[in-house]
């Protein structure tokens, strides 16, 4: 048996034909090698597909990491903001609560009323006021000192509101006692402030305009344009209304409580003896009458009889 394979090899040029003769060993070898290439060249192209595949695997895991990782960044932002909002408004509620406790001081003032012994301090006995917070500690390192500061000032702020509150049910309750008695105290000026005035002597000594010795004059003179309402301080009952001496015409209330108002040198008097008045009630127009070196107003608060001075009750 031949060991050989002859090949002829035939063109269209008409040139002669070649022929190759290969050995079957050869052929096989060639044909094995093909199958071996065939099959590394399906190996490579497998991984090479694999490799694709994971490479955009990774590209749209990357791309879900970069869209987590946006999200959670926005998310720190707004937390931080949060934040920064929440620590402003506590700032803000805190200026709230000492405005409110300054407004119940003065209106404890007003109503003559001590502070509870046992009030203690507006953020607990002893307690200071808690520093102002600063809402960029929110952007650097010392956030959590921040929130815990916030944590704690929430707690001062509840405990200050319920102090807060206990201290304004305890007034409204005195004041509803005292509803009488401050409905009938002279608060008011007896002129309008708004109108032209000039105060022109006050409860203190004086050199007298009509004999130049010096003296304790016991009133509150403010002089104004002939004409110009006078208006009952507080609430009461007219004892008298006419003519009185050196006050020229007059009207004197008794406001209870052993409060009484004398209003002097009226031009006119709107009220007659008996009469029931509440604060504000148009009662005379102011004059130039009795002993007098113009138009104005003698204003006189008496407390049991005794003068005192009427500024110290003025709120207006």
């Amino acid at each position: 048996m031949r060991k050989t394979i002859s090949l002829v090899v035939l063109t269209n040029s008409g040139s002669a034909a070649k022929q190759f003769r290969v050995s079957r060993g050869a052929l096989r070898g060639a044909a094995v090698l093909a199958v071996v290439l065939l099959g590394m060249s399906g190996f490579l192209i497998n991984d090479y597909l694999r490799l694709k595949t994971g490479e955009r695997h990774v590209e749209q895991r990357d791309q879900e990491l970069s869209g987590k990782l946006a999200s959670q960044l926005d998310e720190i932002h707004i937390q931080r903001q949060q934040i920064s909002d929440f620590s402003c408004e506590i700032n803000t509620l805190k200026e709230r609560l000492l405005a409110l406790n300054e407004f119940e001081k003065k209106i404890r003032v007003m109503a003559d009323l001590d502070k509870r012994p046992d009030s203690g301090s507006l953020f607990g006995v002893g307690g200071p006021i808690p520093r102002t917070l600063d809402p960029k500690m929110v952007l650097g390192d010392q956030r959590g000192s921040l929130v815990r500061e916030m944590h704690s000032q929430v707690d001062q702020l509840t405990l200050a509101a319920v102090n807060q509150e206990d201290q304004f049910k305890a007034l409204v309750t005195h004041i509803e006692k005292q509803r009488g008695l401050l409905a009938s105290t002279p608060t008011i000026r007896p002129i309008d402030p708004d109108t032209e005035h000039l105060v022109t002597s006050r409860f203190d000594y004086r050199l007298s305009p009509f004999t130049n010795v010096r003296e304790f004059h016991k009133g509150y003179d403010i002089s104004a344009r002939e004409g110009t309402p006078i208006y009952a301080s507080a609430a009461g009952t007219v004892t008298f209304a006419g003519d009185k001496g050196l006050l020229g015409k007059a009207i004197i209330i008794d406001h209870g409580y052993g409060l009484t108002t004398t209003y002097g040198h009226c031009s006119r008097l709107l009220k007659l003896q008996g009469e029931k008045v509440r604060r504000w009630d148009p009662i005379a127009l102011v004059g130039n009458t009795g002993r007098s070196t113009g138009p104005h107003l003698h204003y006189e608060v008496a407390l049991h009889g005794v003068q005192v001075n009427p500024e110290k009750y003025f709120l207006n």
